[in-house]
């Protein structure tokens, strides 16, 4: 049965579903205009909600037919593509997650929305996140932006059991990235390091303070105390030992880009 299923009928789903309005209010917030960074991008207007639904009643669709989507211009389509092959390479044996972590890396250029990566590296690269090392460094330096958040974003799988290290290091390599979007990133993650690791989080402010993008620093220490933040946000690491001690817990509050 699962066979039989194609891209078209997901596409034929995925129209059915989208609304004008949404398009329009989806393309203005992922900035798709003439020199921003999702410029081109095409929105049909699915809901987040209504393609998870979609994407898991063809959660079987065939490789060839996921590709297909994920070449496809419609922003939806891409990510209905990538739900399904998180889903698969979660359902596969090692050999079958290595082929799918293949094709996610050999078609990053359709990945190309801050959504599309936040949604997709950290579950594809977990299985294969400590053997990749050098592949980390090699996307952290490259010229193409969603490659770089690819980087830093995949190391969540890392932070979700406890490593903090690699995290630390990407982080460090896109210290001097010019683009906000990489700021943002960089930010979020040190944010998660530091529920787990505190301390660690702190000498990581302390040591690089003068080279961290400004967004970044804001992000990262969100979780704190107010009172704490404005010291930390000033670059006076010794004003809070006792809260810089503490952990906040594992409580996430989700950025928008």
């Amino acid at each position: 049965m699962a066979a039989k299923f194609t891209s078209a009928d997901v596409l034929r789903e995925l129209e059915a579903a989208s609304t004008p309005a949404r398009a329009v209010g989806a393309a203005r917030f992922f900035k798709t205009g003439p020199g921003e960074y999702g410029e081109g991008d095409l929105f049909v207007g699915v809901t987040v909600p209504a393609t998870r639904k979609i994407a898991q009643r063809y959660r079987d669709l065939p490789t060839p037919e996921l590709l297909r989507l994920l070449k496809h211009p419609a922003h939806e389509a891409r990510l209905t593509a990538l739900l399904i092959l998180i889903d698969k390479s979660k359902r596969a044996e090692p050999n079958t997650q290595r082929e799918l972590f293949d094709l996610y890396l050999a078609h990053t250029r359709y990945i190309n929305n801050w959504d599309l990566v936040d949604g997709s590296a950290r579950d594809i690269f977990a299985p294969h996140i400590r053997r990749s090392r050098a592949l980390l460094t090699r996307l952290a330096g490259s010229t193409t932006l969603w490659e770089r958040r690819i980087a830093i974003i995949a190391t969540m799988a890392l932070i979700r059991e406890g490593e903090l290290g690699e995290s630390f290091r990407i982080a460090e390599l896109l210290l001097d990235d010019t683009h906000y979007l990489i700021h943002k990133a960089v930010g979020w993650t040190l944010r998660e390091a530091g529920r787990i690791d505190r301390p660690a989080l702190l000498r990581f402010l302390e040591t690089h303070y003068t080279r961290l993008p400004r967004t970044a620093l804001r992000y990262a220490v969100e979780h704190f105390p107010a009172a704490t933040r404005k010291h930390l946000l000033r670059g006076e690491f010794q004003s809070e030992p006792s809260a810089a001690n503490t952990s906040t817990g594992s409580g996430r509050t989700r950025k928008s880009a």
